[in-house]
């Protein structure tokens, strides 16, 4: 069942930005902050965290879990290091991801050819 409730989770997610990029003037970077914001304050009222264990991967896969991440971390350094954990707890739970898309891109780059 975690599979099913997997693909519902992603394909909605992916189904509510393809509506609104048709039916609006957003361009896809609006949409990602959207998305983003929108995982950013589920997390705040641990509602994500919800929806990661009915979902599984599939909440944690979408860009939604981008703004959860970087909302957990700024709580979790703030509640251990105080203030100034705020900055370290974001960098400590998203740097691989951050590190990883940064390397992909580069070595994509390299490997396709932009269009005119």
């Amino acid at each position: 069942m975690i599979y099913f409730n997997s693909f519902i989770f992603a394909g909605l997610v992916c189904a509510i930005a393809q509506f609104i990029l048709s039916k609006t003037k957003l361009t896809p970077g609006h949409v990602t902050v959207i998305f983003v914001c929108l995982g950013a304050f589920l997390d705040i009222f641990n509602i994500y965290d919800k929806l990661i264990l009915w979902a599984g991967g599939g909440a944690l896969v979408p860009i939604t879990s981008f703004g959860h991440m970087l909302t957990h971390g700024e709580i979790a350094g703030y509640e251990t290091e105080g203030f100034m954990g705020i900055l370290g707890g974001t960098f400590n739970l998203t740097s691989a991801g951050i590190t990883a898309a940064i390397v992909v891109s580069f070595f994509l780059a390299l490997i396709f050819k932009p269009k005119d």
